[in-house]
């Protein structure tokens, strides 16, 4: 197999797979959004993801310079997936347009930490071919856009998979622990050992306020 095929490849299977973990934030955070604005905010968060991943990709070397940042990523993540758990009771305009300021402000956050590790990876396996580097950032929009609206259906008719969603974003976060270097180097855990941590944390963050995880459950 002639090495570019293998980067090529490579690039494929990272959007695959990271551009996931995006792809279940947006889609859980814009759900409960009537279907324009449900739209519009795919497409802000979607386009946040790749504009955060351009950033990252130039500022790489610097960026893994700064101490515990995929820690700190990890545990914004936990605290997403508590803040997606909980269930909002507000209804009305007033609480639409609300729900979707709030829908793009979780987005660019959690876009924000899972965007680092992507850019990284699809960097490393360009080996220095730009057009591959440009290929990887343009494939992630699609898979964000089909992933994200996929995500939001889903859970629209079957609310349970809001829980899996939480867990998928947890899992997300547990894996940021185990990359950070400084973390690890304080605090080695496995990816397990950091995904029970992660659940720990994320009930801690719900507060005792269980109506998320019952929604999530059809309770």
């Amino acid at each position: 197999m002639p090495p570019w095929l293998f980067n090529f490849l490579s690039i494929v299977l990272i959007d695959l797979v990271l551009s996931g973990d995006n792809a279940v934030v947006i889609g859980m955070a814009v759900r409960s959004l009537p279907a324009p604005m449900r739209r519009q905010a795919i497409l802000i968060g979607t386009l946040g993801a790749v504009g955060l991943r351009i950033a990252f990709t130039i500022l790489a070397a610097f960026l893994l310079q700064i101490p515990y940042l995929r820690a700190l990523g990890g545990l914004t993540l936990f605290w997403i997936a508590a803040k997606l758990l909980r269930e909002e009771e507000e209804t009305g305009p007033a609480r639409t347009a609300n729900g979707f300021w709030q829908a793009v402000a979780l987005i660019v956050v959690a876009d924000f930490t899972l965007s680092l590790d992507n850019a990284l990876a699809v960097a490393a396996a360009s080996e220095g071919h730009l057009w591959l580097l440009v290929f990887g950032l343009a494939l992630s929009i699609p898979i964000l856009m089909l992933g994200a609206s996929l995500v939001s259906q889903w859970l629209n008719r079957w609310p349970w998979l809001t829980l899996l969603g939480a867990l998928v974003i947890v899992w997300a976060g547990a894996r940021l622990l185990v990359h950070d270097p400084l973390f690890h180097e304080v605090w080695p855990m496995s990816a397990l050992q950091a995904f029970a941590l992660g659940l720990f944390l994320t009930l801690i963050f719900l507060r005792g306020d269980l109506r998320g995880l019952r929604r999530a459950l059809g309770r």
